[in-house]
């Protein structure tokens, strides 16, 4: 059965990261103006000494000189004032896109994942909106304002003398092409420095996250190896990158001092020849100054501007990848049917199907338990189910409605998941039971907790509910870690339960609990997918699916499905050692 597919809004002619700048049009309006004054106020300076030497001195005029030096102090006052504004508005178009976006890059990092796999750092989407929020709060955008208004200094410089406008012209020819060849020669070490950076990152959490595996079989060793090579070729690309902008920046900087005093002397050759006056020598020094300083003050930025370009590239790219999707219309909650229909499954960022062409029904009150030997597409299969996974081809249906008809969180409140590797996140217990919902009503919670078996045992903890486990639950014992992601999983009572491995951190009182939970939500009208290696897992179910190499070997009623199993030497009947039960396969 072809797949229908996702109802995406179309992309816009524009990426989401222009639309959020263009909604800061006003702004940048507002920023190009208080530019233009200020760039009209720095002339300022070179006027005042225009006159401090064309009129004061030869006059001798007291008066004049005060009134020009309170005059100039009012224009500088402004200016300062001006300036101040325009970095604060700076900072908030900086801060308005982040606000933007931050949602956006926060779902692409959850999303990623599952659509491209874990091949790159996670946190590199966010980090390269800090980089692009970074710049346009900084210096580097007034560098880009300031730029249009060197024609028009250089146009003064050259109404002051003609030998001192080709002075300053000749000087800005050559810093703008030491501009583009710091870009040229920037461009690959910086790409080249985040991508062992990010290598370098994801060794790092992979050890603090293995700390007890590294130390307990002597691994530290070779990965703090690993890190120090990734490190080492990540502070080489850095330095390298350093070393280019840094040397183009000093070396435009005394460029700068250098055609300051050209300037001088080009001046002070004009007033020898009587074709300049002194007034014209400063003036004209401190305006090809002013007017080459947006370009020494772009390369002064540049790796700033680099970095910020390749983060706004892959950020187009990542948010194109993963679009905003249209809000389907509200369906009702399931409560009938789980269908899969010819379902088939690849790993996200992977071609290889690793579940193949699974068809099953299960009405409201079922169980199923799914056997097999380890790497059988177990697991694949209760990510399709539970829409982590998205099927290759097939589809998953509740109710007759394809998992795409919900959105994830409208889906997600009548799915409860348990996986096989368990984690529980920074908070209390209460609040991971709940799904860290705000509000979430604690008789709800508590629910939860006694449908999973676990309230006694919360209770009993140091601060009960309000008991802060810590990191990925780390103030917990594994198998409380895995009871309380039961009673997670029951929070809300999903209509489809999806359970990976769920007693593998059990104890007798545990796997009660666990049938007791299954019963439940069986009881109720619910369904229960249960993945087990272990006979006490499937107690208190009623279908078995049998899987071997990503296909259905055996589907049916327990005791049919076990009692083939029990018969013939297959790989699911080693794998999950399971005897017959008494009662039969009934609740």
């Amino acid at each position: 059965m072809s797949n229908a597919a996702p109802r995406f809004s179309p992309v816009p002619a524009r990426s989401e990261l222009a639309a959020a700048l263009e909604s800061c049009r006003g702004a940048f309006v507002s920023v190009g103006l208080f530019s233009g004054m200020s760039n009209v106020l720095m002339l300022t300076g070179a006027f005042f000494m225009l006159e401090i030497y064309d009129r004061v001195l030869p006059s001798h005029s007291v008066p004049t000189l005060i009134g020009i030096s309170v005059l100039a102090g009012v224009l500088f006052s402004f200016l300062g004032l001006l300036d101040m504004i325009r970095g604060r508005l700076l900072v908030r178009i900086g801060a308005a896109l982040d606000e933007t976006l931050s949602g956006r890059v926060y779902d692409t990092i959850v999303q990623l994942p599952l659509k491209a796999g874990n091949r790159n750092d996670g946190l590199q989407p966010l980090r390269d909106l800090d980089s692009v929020r970074s710049f346009l709060s900084g210096l580097g955008p007034i560098a880009l304002f300031d730029l249009p208004w060197m024609p028009i200094y250089l146009v003064i410089c050259f109404m002051l003398h003609f030998w001192i406008g080709v002075t300053a012209l000749g000087g800005a020819i050559v810093l703008i092409a030491l501009t583009v060849m710091t870009e040229r020669l920037t461009q690959g070490p910086t790409k080249a420095a985040t991508g062992f950076a990010m290598s370098r990152t994801a060794i790092a959490e992979t050890s603090r996250r293995n700390a007890e595996v590294l130390l307990a079989m002597g691994m530290v060793g070779p990965m703090r190896a690993r890190w120090n090579e990734a490190n080492r070729k990540y502070l080489a690309s850095q330095q390298l990158a350093s070393d280019v902008a840094g040397g183009f920046g000093s070396f435009s900087k005394v460029l700068r001092m250098m055609l300051q005093s050209g300037v001088l002397a080009v001046g002070a050759y004009l007033a020898i020849n009587q074709q300049a006056t002194g007034g014209i020598i400063i003036a004209g020094a401190i305006l090809a100054a002013r007017a080459l300083a947006p370009v020494d003050l772009a390369i002064a930025n540049w790796r700033g501007f680099v970095a910020a370009r390749q983060s706004w590239q892959r950020l187009t790219r990542l948010l194109e990848l993963l679009p905003v999707r249209e809000q389907p219309m509200a369906l009702q909650a399931p409560g009938k049917s789980l269908v899969v229909e010819n379902a088939s499954a690849a790993p996200p960022g992977d071609n290889k199907i690793v579940v193949q062409d699974v068809n099953l029904k299960l009405e409201s009150g079922n169980g199923l338990g799914i056997i097999g030997p380890s790497g059988s597409g177990k697991s694949s299969l209760a990510r399709m189910l539970v829409g982590v996974w998205q099927p290759v081809r097939g589809k998953i249906r509740l109710d007759g409605a394809a998992l795409e008809q919900w959105t994830p969180e409208t889906l997600g409140r009548h799915i409860g998941y348990l996986p096989q590797d368990v984690e529980l996140l920074t908070g209390t217990v209460a609040q991971n039971i709940a799904r860290f919902e705000p509000g979430a009503d604690p008789e709800a919670v508590i629910a939860a907790a006694k449908a999973a078996g676990v309230h006694d045992l919360i209770v009993n903890l140091r601060e009960g509910y309000d008991t802060q486990i810590g990191e990925q639950g780390g103030a917990l014992s594994a198998g409380q870690a895995q009871r309380i992601a039961l009673a997670r999983a029951l929070f809300g009572v999903p209509f489809l339960v999806v359970l990976d491995e769920p007693n593998s951190n059990l104890d007798a009182e545990g796997d009660a609990a666990l049938t007791n939970a299954i019963l439940g939500v069986r009881k109720r009208g619910g369904i229960v997918v249960v993945i087990a290696h272990r006979p006490s897992a499937i107690a208190g179910i009623d279908h078995l699916l049998m899987m071997n190499k990503g296909r259905t070997q055996a589907l049916g009623p327990k005791n049919e499905i076990l009692s083939k199993v029990l018969q013939r030497d297959v790989p699911a009947a080693r794998s999950l050692k399971v005897v017959p039960e008494a009662g039969g396969s009934k609740p």
